[in-house]
């Protein structure tokens, strides 16, 4: 990935972490939470629009952490917000960092592909 000090606009990443909790079921795995085949359309729907780059949870199972390309921070709070599962109170919006990405192959550009 080249610098902006060569005329190249910094990508508009931003890392998202969820939490999970309040009516989430800690007995059942992810997929068997109920509203899982929602809430699983939704989060693709989410990737194909090009909005999560990429996105899963990390160990310890209560956190998730996405990486959005995104206009502000507003748009993705927005678009989280329509989530069944954040509806609902299964998943929180716990943080959402700018990311200013200094490390990356030159054609990473490639797994960021944004809908028109």
């Amino acid at each position: 990935m080249e610098g902006s000090a060569e005329g190249q606009t910094p990508l508009d990443l931003y890392v998202v972490r969820v939490e999970r909790g309040g009516p989430w079921d800690w007995s059942r795995n992810l997929r068997e939470q109920p509203g899982w085949d929602e809430h699983a359309r939704f989060m693709n729907g989410l990737v194909d629009d090009g909005l999560i780059v990429l996105g899963g949870p990390v160990e310890g199972d209560r956190e998730v952490v996405h990486v959005v390309h995104a206009t502000s921070e507003d748009e993705i709070r927005r678009r989280f917000a329509e989530d069944n599962w954040a509806q609902n109170g299964m998943l929180t919006v716990k943080s959402i960092e700018a990311w200013t990405v200094l490390l990356a192959p030159d054609d990473v550009e490639v797994l960021i592909r944004r809908s028109s």
